[in-house]
This record gives C-alpha cells, structure tokens and sequence, in this order.
C-alpha cells in the first residue's frame, strides 16, 4: 500500500494537484528571448537554421529562413522573425509583436 501512495503523490505533484492552470511545454533545445512589456517569445530553430519554429501558448507555427542583410531573417509571408546575435524581433504585417527581445541565460 505504501507505494501506491507514493505514485500518487508523484502523479500529484506532476500535475500541479489539480491545478486548472497548465504550463506552456516548448522543446528543450528552444531559445526563450526575453522582451519589452515582459513578454517572453521561444522559439527553436530546426535544419541548422534553416527554418525556425514560434511557441505562444496556445499555438505554433513555422518560419522560413530568407535572405538578410544582416544576422538571420524568417518569414512565412505575413511574419518575420529577424534575429543579430542574442536580439530578436517578432513582426506581424510589419508591426511589431515582440520588439526588444534578448536570449536569456
């Protein structure tokens, strides 16, 4: 019986007791910008750099690599992730989301 216990407390504390509030799950190779107004934009960059995938939340979606003048650019036609060092720049329609943005660690 004592290790029946013991499962469910692990199980429990793996899922927050019940908690409604589920964390995000990104991948753990993932770089996690930090960003003006706190917030926070993770992405991970697949076939060497070739193509880089943004995490919000609730959803994901994948970026192209295209020609930059300078550091890396990724677009899909409506968003471009442009990346020079450890900075980033999240833009929608050539406004910007997630401006500011430095890789954390």
């Amino acid at each position: 019986m004592r290790r029946c216990v013991s499962w469910v407390l692990v199980a429990a504390a793996l899922t927050g007791c019940g908690s409604n509030r589920e964390r995000p799950r990104y991948p753990s190779d993932a770089t996690v910008y930090q960003c003006e107004g706190g917030k926070q934009l993770v992405v991970q960059y697949l076939d060497r750099g070739k193509s880089a995938m943004v995490f919000y939340p609730d959803r994901e979606f994948r970026l192209d690599q295209v020609s930059a003048a300078s550091g890396a650019r990724y677009s899909n036609g409506r968003t471009t992730l442009s990346t020079k060092g450890r900075d980033a720049v999240l833009e929608e329609n050539g406004q910007a989301l997630f401006s500011g943005c430095s890789a954390a660690g």
